[in-house]
């Protein structure tokens, strides 16, 4: 009897393993490896694209004056956009649903907009600055109380040197919202110390 026990256990074995091996066979490898390849190629015009745009982006910076890490930021932000694009487009030809995954981006996004509202106000102020330039290097700033020679911009501070000599760093919203006054020398009282 237990003998008979054990054939049973080894026969439905058999037919699981047949059942999986039944399962394997089943794919159609070849569209499989066409659509993957179908993706990859979408993924790789992407690429091409985003490089391509890119450096255009980079090229319109320049020829506009624009400050060189400014060109940069902006060429990664288009390349950035156009992969996630691709990225997109080639999950969606393999038959990802990528209807909740473009829904599950846009709640992340809004939510890490909520989060980051001081740094993203404060990089978006950097790039109009940067772009629109109502003070130079070497100008002579007043804002909000805060007075001094302007030493350096970037994406997030402006910074400024004071009568003291001491640096200041100033957040770009603070310079884009507010009243500036800006002139090309300092005050007497500044420059007597």
């Amino acid at each position: 009897m237990s003998l008979n026990l054990v054939l049973l256990f080894a026969a439905e074995g058999d037919d699981s393993a047949a059942s999986d091996l039944q399962w394997f066979e089943g794919i159609d490898w070849v569209g499989c490896l066409s659509t993957f390849g179908v993706a990859c190629l979408i993924m790789l015009a992407f690429y091409v694209i985003a490089r391509i745009l890119q450096s255009a982006s980079m090229r319109v910076g320049a020829s506009r004056h624009i400050n060189q890490d400014l060109a940069e930021f902006m060429g990664r932000v288009v390349k950035v956009g156009v992969l996630m694009m691709g990225l997109v487009t080639a999950l969606s030809n393999l038959g990802v649903d990528v209807s909740a995954l473009v829904t599950g981006l846009g709640l992340t996004g809004f939510a890490l907009g909520f989060a980051l509202k001081d740094v993203i106000s404060n990089v978006l102020a950097g790039v109009l600055i940067l772009i629109y330039k109502p003070f130079v290097k070497s100008d002579y700033i007043k804002v909000k109380g805060h007075e001094g020679l302007v030493v350096s911009t970037d994406l997030r501070y402006t910074v400024l040197r004071d009568e003291a000599g001491a640096k200041l760093y100033i957040p770009n919203a603070m310079l884009f919202v507010d009243a500036l006054r800006v002139s090309s020398e300092a005050p007497e009282s500044a420059e007597s110390s």
